[in-house]
């Protein structure tokens, strides 16, 4: 079935109304009809089999008929990414892998070695929600991962329990083994010129554990997409 995507404020008794962009995409570009049957689901992970009542050029109506299992369940394992924005289309790899591999919640991260200022990444919030929404429905999840404003490190931190963030590095950290996590974390991926001294050292401060993988050195956007797969198939359910 096709799936669409309709946040909770749409669904109305038994009835699901489609946005503009939804109903565009089910009209002009896979031609479906009234009477068809397709899949909604409504970002907080629930998913709906429905029927097409009515195609408008604005909004499609659709009866909602059962809720059904989506097909790509939630993993038990609650992963945070803070990951350094990236320059062109590197970040935007790094939003849609996050949700293939089941990350609850990205936060674009600006570090001293960030090639884009906060305020320009800021502009590009909605663009990587888009690839996020995008990405939920190609992998059947019915969960939207959230991304929340760009957020300064060291405001970051001050935030965070350190309890359950890891920061990974090239340098200056313990071996992978060290990282014990129960039901959730948080991972810090840095720039790709590396932490600076600073960042490392306020890290230290805040007792995050910092850790590093051997000898290997990856780019950015490699080490936020092979970490964050590792961190779920060691914690989580991809096994």
């Amino acid at each position: 079935m096709r799936r669409f995507f309709a946040p909770i404020n749409s669904f109305i008794d038994n009835v699901v109304t489609l946005d503009a962009d939804e109903t565009r995409h089910l009209r002009d570009v896979l031609r479906l009809h009234v009477g068809d049957e397709v899949s909604v689901f409504d970002g907080a992970g629930n998913e709906f089999a429905c029927t097409i009542s009515e195609i408008g050029k604005k909004e499609t109506m659709l009866s909602v008929k059962d809720e059904i299992e989506p097909s790509s369940p939630e993993s038990p394992f609650a992963i945070t990414i803070a990951a350094t924005v990236l320059n062109g289309e590197k970040y935007d790899l790094i939003v849609q892998k996050s949700v293939e591999l089941g990350v609850t919640k990205l936060i674009p991260l600006i570090t001293i070695r960030c090639d884009v200022k906060q305020k320009d990444a800021a502009r590009r919030l909605e663009r990587w929600r888009r690839i996020a929404m995008e990405a939920t429905k190609q992998t059947g999840r019915a969960k939207l991962m959230e991304i929340i404003e760009p957020a300064a490190f060291e405001k970051l931190i001050d935030e965070l329990d350190s309890e359950n963030v890891v920061l990974f590095s090239e340098r200056d950290g313990v071996d992978f083994s060290s990282i014990t996590a129960d039901k959730k974390i948080t991972a810090l991926y840095g720039p790709k010129g590396g932490w600076d001294d600073v960042e490392l050292k306020m890290a230290a401060e805040h007792d995050i554990n910092i850790v590093t993988l051997g000898g290997r050195i990856l780019r950015a956007e490699t080490a936020a997409i092979a970490i964050t797969a590792i961190l779920q198939h060691r914690f989580g359910d991809l096994n």
